[in-house]
């Protein structure tokens, strides 16, 4: 086994590159999912370094590359630069740069496990090593809480919800679960030896009892839809049912224990012996179901069945899958009732926003959220400007002018209506035709004669699938310890993808070797195309570098503070952010010219910030400018009509006060605080 991994690792050399960026995937994975920019940025850099080197060192000929990879490659890097083209028109051109690099991520990821072939031992390899990763990681996190004091345990589970690593509820069901469910696929395949078959097995059971700790409806929802295209879209149905039957009754085993420590919490109870218990359970329940599929594994790969067994087992566990398929419809249409008002009753939640919930578990709460909304007002800039969009990651503004909620939030919640309200049709067509492209490169996989092959592509693309049908409905996109791994796995799934023949014309002997004029000019571009793409990575993430030191030293240092913000703003021209805090920073050392100025120097980078304009036309206020102080704050009251401090400051300029600047802030950062 171990010589003939060797030997597949020589004829796919691309494998080492890929195992360097599957570190990177998990370093992100224990830290907020790889969301800020100080942490995705120089990963970017990373995984481009990557890229140029196996380019310098493996080679690649386009004509290596399968037709279907090829466009998808060619779609998705239209995309991308379609998402560099948004800045010219967006409200906020710092944040579309920022958007735009984030995409740029996730070309380059996809590049790099596409666009070198794979063979199905070096792809099974990067696929389990990346998902025993994350076993091993939710197994700490587990551990972790079972050891945790009441007071950590109210942090790491705010509201009975586990936040811990990624800092988000949601997004850390989806980390678990987008490698949970390569872990169980995999566990499909006879290629693999017994054992590791029962450890993939069990893993998956762990990592989704973890997951169901985040008490995530999002997951509960995808659920169902990454179990009807499991079925109808991948081989092999049998061998699907045979091993998720069996992780399926392990976390149902355990998943009452798990989900009645969340309520506890919910309910402000001290719930360390109910922690312990259900870890407790999460872990037998993985053990049981590992040893299980081992055992089944063990018994097929030694053919101890003779082939008339055999045939009888497969008949068993089809009849019993039917079976099984046929309770829980019947279970689901008895649960659901009226299926007229069932579906009038979600769609009535889901428009009403958050309701008191009543529900002993957050996971049977209904639709109710916000989303509905944040998704009207997508919809209405896709309507507003159908083409090419808003700009990359230049929602919040619009959604704080036209938003209905009291919240305030940066993204659609849906990536989908991301890419149709910030880059159009156009942008739609690129990103769907190259994902489409893709996912026809990995179905041919699935029809291979290499069934090891065909087994790590299926469990690829599960991983993927849950990442998109998840993010539908959640800002997934901007998690990079999400989407990277997401674009990963189906690159992973095209790089097993035969490509076409090969034809090299053979040099003739004694003649020079000369590059072609055509491959020189290519080679050229290339390098210029990297550069700009490292230097577009590097001067955001350097940027808010300095940003932070400032905002560490500005109450010791601010000399050093306002000198860090001067070269932020120099290395990103376009974000508004510098300015904001060396203006927030003046204010509170009472400096209003200064304030006044960064503040006016934010406003030429993004003329519709509504911070920056409030605290102008405050200023204002205080130093007696009546006139400027009213357009300014009509202007902020304007730009966010829902927000009360506006509309009284406003209230205060007309009455013939001024504007306390002090009490404002101090509101300010109050609400902040409660958003947060």
């Amino acid at each position: 086994m171990t010589r003939k991994l060797t030997a597949s690792l020589r004829e796919a050399p691309a494998t080492v590159p890929a195992l360097a960026a599957i570190a990177l995937f998990v370093v992100w994975a224990t830290d907020q999912a790889g969301y800020p920019l100080t942490h995705w940025g120089p990963g970017g850099l990373i995984i481009l370094a990557l890229l140029v080197m196996a380019f310098g060192v493996i080679g690649l000929r386009a004509s290596e590359i399968p037709r279907p990879v090829q466009i998808a490659l060619a779609c998705l890097g239209g995309y991308t630069a379609l998402s560099f083209l948004s800045i010219l028109w967006a409200s906020v051109p710092g944040d579309a740069w920022e958007g735009a690099d984030r995409t740029l991520l996730y070309l380059l990821v996809f590049a790099l496990f596409a666009c070198w072939r794979q063979r199905g031992e070096t792809a099974a390899l990067l696929l389990m090593l990346w998902t025993f990763a994350m076993v091993g990681l939710a197994a700490y996190t587990a551990l972790h809480l079972d050891s945790a004091a009441a007071a950590e345990l109210r942090r790491l589970l705010p509201g009975g919800r586990l936040v811990d690593p990624t800092g988000y509820p949601n997004a850390n069901a989806a980390q678990w679960l987008i490698a949970a469910w390569p872990a169980v696929l995999l566990a499909r395949s006879e290629r693999l030896h017994w054992a590791l078959r029962g450890l993939l097995a069990g893993g998956g059971v762990l990592l989704a009892g973890v997951a169901l700790l985040s008490q995530s409806r999002g997951s509960l929802y995808a659920t169902p839809v990454m179990l009807l295209l499991v079925f109808l879209l991948l081989p092999g149905r049998v061998r699907t049912f045979a091993v998720l039957a069996p992780v399926a009754a392990g976390v149902a085993a355990a998943a009452p224990e798990i989900l009645r420590v969340g309520n506890h919490l919910r309910n402000g109870d001290v719930v360390a012996s109910h922690l312990h218990t259900a870890i407790a359970a999460m872990f037998v329940a993985a053990a049981v179901v590992g040893l299980a599929v081992a055992l089944g594994a063990a018994v097929e790969s030694r053919q101890m069945l003779s082939p008339r067994a055999a045939g009888r087992a497969r008949t068993a566990l089809a009849a019993t899958a039917v079976a099984v398929l046929i309770v829980v419809l019947a279970g689901g249409l008895a649960a659901a009732g009226n299926p007229v008002s069932r579906v009038r009753h979600t769609w009535d939640s889901f428009k009403g926003g958050y309701a008191t919930r009543n529900a002993s578990s957050r996971l049977v709460s209904g639709l109710g959220s916000n989303r509905y909304d944040f998704y009207r007002v997508a919809l209405d800039q896709f309507v507003a400007h159908p083409l090419v969009g808003i700009g990359a990651d230049n929602y919040q503004q619009q959604y704080l002018a036209h938003g209905r909620s009291n919240e305030t939030p940066r993204y659609p919640h849906s990536v989908e209506l991301r890419t149709l309200a910030q880059t159009g049709l156009l942008g739609a067509l690129l990103a769907v035709g190259g994902i489409a492209a893709a996912l026809l490169a990995a179905a041919r996989v699935l029809r291979a004669s290499d069934r090891l092959a065909r087994g790590v592509a299926a469990a690829a693309l599960g991983g993927f699938a849950y990442w998109a049908v998840h993010g539908s409905f959640d800002w997934f996109w901007e998690f990079a310890g999400l989407g990277a791994p997401a674009f990963a796995l189906l690159g992973l799934a095209c790089g097993l993808a035969p490509s076409g023949p090969v034809t090299r014309a053979d040099p003739v002997e004694g003649a020079p070797r000369r590059v072609p004029r055509a491959r020189l000019a290519l080679l050229v571009a290339g390098a210029v195309a990297a550069l700009a793409a490292a230097g577009s990575l590097a001067a955001p993430w350097l940027s808010r570098l300095e940003v932070q030191d400032a905002a560490h030293i500005w109450s010791k240092a601010p000399a050093a503070a306002y000198s860090r913000l001067d070269e932020a703003a120099q290395l990103n021209p376009l974000s508004d952010e510098p300015n904001l805090i060396a203006g927030s920073i003046a204010l509170r050392y009472g400096d209003l010219v200064r304030a006044d100025h960064q503040f006016r120097l934010a406003l030429e980078r993004s003329p519709g910030g509504a911070y920056a304009t409030l605290e102008r036309g405050a200023i204002a206020s205080a130093r007696g400018n009546r006139a400027a102080a009213l357009s300014l704050l009509s202007r902020a009251a304007r730009l966010n009509p829902r927000d009360p401090l506006p509309r009284e400051a406003l209230r205060v300029a007309q009455a013939g006060q001024r504007v306390s600047i002090g009490e404002l802030n101090r509101l300010i950062l109050l609400k902040a605080r409660q958003l947060g």
